[in-house]
Formats: structure tokens, sequence, C-alpha cells
């Protein structure tokens, strides 16, 4: 589904965001990517969908590259790549069922979707998006009358209308209180497993990710020092990540042992 092949992305001040990665993420899968704040990890993620461009190397999504994918194949295949930000990237002022719609923008031409001329099909798979993560009753308020973790399902519901076959979220739960993290999370893993959607999630807290992911990918100064299943991801493991013990990494956090 993704293979990165050498992949290194170099930022114009010279920081090294990664390191020639080699990876590949098949169909289904729950990956989490760990990992210290600047080790990669939103690079990694954020240039599957080519938001950020790699330096060199080469990306293949579903068996054709994205690294050189141009106009109409770059927008076909950007369809197929749902994304879900920390900060939910929701037009506040704008319905929840408009925010929904706005996944269909790639399949249609621009002066449509800027008119809000989405066909009914659209809207009722829009709807059923939204009652997927049980949201649907919210449809026509304002996205600014939402809690943060409701806004957040509707940014789930939106890669849902999109009709994406992989949904890459960058610190999705980052910014809620733990009961709703639970719920945001539970959502995704509902979707990984009911609909065989690709998930591909970026977290800081290793217990989230012990707990959700099927397999963990660990980064460390924009190379992958562990890969494998949860099974696998052992406290020694996690210390050669971080570079210090989960005790020590919950510490410097100021939260519990993780």
């Amino acid at each position: 589904m993704i293979e990165f092949r050498r992949v290194s992305k170099l930022y114009a001040n010279g920081t090294v965001g990664l390191q020639e990665v080699d990876v590949t993420i098949h169909s289904g899968e729950f990956v989490v990517i760990v990992g210290l704040s600047g080790a990669g990890k939103s690079t990694l993620l954020r240039s599957i969908n080519r938001l950020h461009e790699i330096t060199s190397g080469d990306i293949i999504v579903d068996g054709k590259s994205i690294t050189h994918a141009r106009g109409e194949e770059l927008r076909h295949m950007r369809r197929s790549i749902g994304m879900i930000f920390q900060s939910f990237n929701l037009v506040k002022r704008s319905s929840v069922i408009r925010n929904v719609l706005s996944g269909r923008v790639g399949y249609h031409s621009t002066i449509r979707t800027l008119l809000g001329l989405f066909p009914k099909e659209d809207v009722q798979l829009a709807l059923n998006a939204l009652a997927r993560v049980n949201i649907q009753e919210k449809a026509y308020i304002r996205a600014d009358q939402l809690s943060g973790g409701q806004q957040q399902r509707v940014s789930i519901a939106r890669a849902l209308a999109q009709e994406a076959k992989i949904i890459l979220a960058d610190e999705p739960v980052a910014s809620l209180d733990p009961l709703t993290t639970r719920q945001v999370m539970d959502d995704l893993r509902r979707i990984n497993q009911e609909l065989g959607i690709t998930m591909v999630v970026n977290l800081h807290d290793i217990d989230l990710a012990r707990q959700y992911a099927t397999r963990i990918i660990g980064l460390r100064a924009g190379e992958i020092v562990f890969d494998g299943p949860v099974g696998e991801a052992t406290e020694e493991r996690f210390t050669h990540i971080y570079g210090r013990s989960l005790r020590e990494e919950a510490a410097s956090i100021g939260g519990e042992a993780l």
C-alpha cells in the first residue's frame, strides 16, 4: 500500500527530517509512529500525501509513485489519502455537513465545490460518514459549536466521505482530554477493523500506541530505529527510541509512567 524507498528530507535551514528511510506499510494495518518531538514523525506522515516534499528517494502508494505524480494524476492519488490534524482543520463558521463535504472536492470541478453544488449522493455519503462516528445529529449546526472531540470526529467523517483507502492522523488526540482521546482512538480502530482502511497515526503517548496499534514504528533523528508488532515493543526498545527510559520520558512531560 505505502512504500518508502531510501527517502530523505533535508529542510532549507539544514534540519534533517528523514534519513534514507526504507519501510513498507501494508493494506489494512494500524501503524503508530512514535518518537521524540523533532524525530521526523510528522515529516514521514506528511510526505505520504506530499504536504511535505522529500529531498530524495521515492514513495509508492498503491503501486504508483506519488513523488513523481503531477497534475491530474496527483489529484487522483490524493483522493485516496485522508488527513486528520491535531487542530482539526475545519471551517469553524461553516456547518458540519459542509465541512464533511469538503472531502469530496477532489471529485468535482473547483467552481462546483466553491458554490457548494454537491450531488445528493455526496450529501448522503457525508451523512453516512457522520453516522459512523455517531455525530449525525450535528450535521446542520456550525462546527464552532462542537466540542474538541466532536470536531475531531467531523474530520474523521470528512476522510470517510473522501472514500480514503489510507487515513493519516498527525497527533489526532494531542489536544483532547483522556476520555475523549479514548473515544476518538476507538473510532479510528473501529474504522480500521470494519472498513479495512489503512491507518498511519503519529502519537506521543506510548500507552495509546501499545493499546491501539498492530505495528509500531519508532523514529529517532529521522531514522527508523524500531519497526515491529506491538508485542515486541518492550521497554528496552522504547529506551532505544527515546534515548531514555519510559519513566524518564514520562517525567519530562510531567505525566505518569507511560
